[in-house]
């Protein structure tokens, strides 16, 4: 029998304060993560919370801000580790791989923010480090996406008049094709929540 991990990667309020949080696919992604979470928690899964630092650099990643903490309504059981990267992967600048050898785990379901940075990284070094990786994009959220040329001094009207860009849909789209078949199975909100009805 697999023994499963839920991966709950940068679901924090660092991306909220952010001007282009308001063209994200998923604002509600604190309550679409937190069904993961009870249907792992009802399955006796382990639920592991990372929190994405960069610290020194004064913003919105900087531990000394203040935003690198969930979203408000998700709260973690005492039981349930909570690790901080400064790395895009969950596993480089972390003890996850040990965490999860610990509990003899064997298959990863990732869910966080974004779909195509860290929770598509975490997924693909997770499956070269031989998990069965489950992606579940409805459990992810990520933004529209300006093309590499503009991306770091373009503003949220720049970003959405350059045809250039990609909406968050596309790029959740994207992450999809390249994983699939490849580094993870592509499974829904309903597949893994649903309740496993009585025989």
């Amino acid at each position: 029998m697999s023994r499963t991990a839920l991966i709950v990667i940068d679901v924090q309020e660092s991306f909220r304060v952010r001007p282009n949080w308001q063209l994200v696919n998923h604002p509600d992604i604190a309550e679409r993560v937190n069904r993961l979470v009870q249907a792992a928690r009802d399955k006796g899964d382990l639920v592991v919370w990372v929190l994405h630092t960069e610290p020194g650099t004064g913003g919105p990643f900087d531990p000394a801000n203040g935003q690198v903490r969930l979203i408000d309504g998700l709260e973690p059981l005492p039981t349930e580790p909570m690790i901080t990267k400064t790395s895009h992967n969950a596993f480089t600048t972390t003890n996850l791989q040990q965490l999860l050898t610990q509990h003899g785990i064997s298959e990863i379901v990732v869910s966080g923010i974004r779909t195509e940075q860290c929770c598509e990284t975490t997924a693909r070094v997770g499956s070269d480090l031989g998990y069965d990786v489950v992606f579940v994009t409805e459990a992810t959220a990520t933004m529209a996406l300006a093309h590499w040329s503009i991306r770091d001094e373009a503003s949220v009207e720049e970003i959405l008049a350059d045809p250039r860009t990609l909406t968050a849909d596309q790029v959740a789209e994207r992450a999809e094709y390249v994983l699939a078949g490849r580094f993870a199975t592509i499974r829904t909100l309903d597949e893994l929540t649903a309740v496993p009805v009585a025989s």
